[in-house]
């Protein structure tokens, strides 16, 4: 794990053989190290920064089934996170991001959080993503291609959504 520490915010094709178990079921895995700024008043990850976290993950998603490329209009129906464990600086969490469950218009992606110091799960979310037109104002269906890669992408970590 000690490389791991190292990296810088990024994510990743779940290829990686130094992934801990916990996100082995996950294809995407978004690197964030924790930043001192982040921390409140009890010394620990405000609670508004996972989300923040989520974000950066939910994109790079995204990135990787080549649906951000500015051309897709989508927007964040809802969120939440179950809080497991505290998390401190200085520490680095791995998101594993996948999807819940492919909808029509719809996707519900589901985060879990790894603290490498811990080296356990310390956070669990998920998001409800809607897919609308150029004009930002009608739902549009996922095309069957978007649908192969994303299932393909879930597959190939063994991952089966929810249809």
């Amino acid at each position: 794990m000690d490389s791991i520490n190292q990296k810088s915010n990024l994510t990743i094709n779940n290829s990686d053989n130094n992934c801990p178990d916990e996100l082995a079921h996950y294809p995407i895995i978004h690197h964030q190290p924790i930043h001192w700024g982040e921390m409140d008043a009890f010394n620990h990850l405000n609670n508004v920064v996972f989300y923040r976290y989520a974000e950066s993950a939910r994109i790079g998603y995204l990135q990787a089934l080549g649906m951000f490329d500015g051309s897709m209009v989508t927007v964040l129906a809802q969120s939440s996170c179950q809080y497991l464990r505290p998390v401190t600086y200085p520490d680095t969490l791995l998101l594993g991001v996948r999807c819940q469950r492919l909808g029509n218009t719809s996707i519900v992606i589901e985060y879990s959080y790894y603290s490498c110091a811990q080296q356990m799960i310390v956070a669990m979310a998920d998001a409800v993503i809607v897919r609308l037109d150029s004009n930002g104002k009608d739902k549009l269906p996922w095309t069957t291609e978007e649908r192969e890669r994303l299932l393909a992408l879930e597959a190939s970590v063994g991952h089966t959504p929810k249809l």
